[in-house]
């Protein structure tokens, strides 16, 4: 990392800092920019799709992980 940019970036208020990082956020996406996935990634993926494709029937959907997500932190 450049510590001469992130000591250039501490100095601004932390409105221009979060404006900053939102920019910087922007350019990343439209870019359709990603880090490579780790080798401990990869094999979480490959095993998480793998049981997917032996148990098809075996999922969760969306909107019940959602409410089941809001109904622990009491919303």
């Amino acid at each position: 990392m450049n510590t001469q940019l992130l000591q250039q970036a501490s100095v601004l208020d932390i409105e221009d800092q979060i404006e900053l990082v939102e920019a910087i956020w922007d350019n990343i996406v439209s870019r359709d920019a990603a880090p490579a996935l780790t080798t401990a990634q990869k094999i979480e993926l490959d095993s998480r799709l793998a049981d997917y494709l032996e148990n098809p029937d075996d999922v969760v959907s969306w909107s019940e992980v959602k409410a089941a997500a809001l109904a622990r932190i009491g919303q």
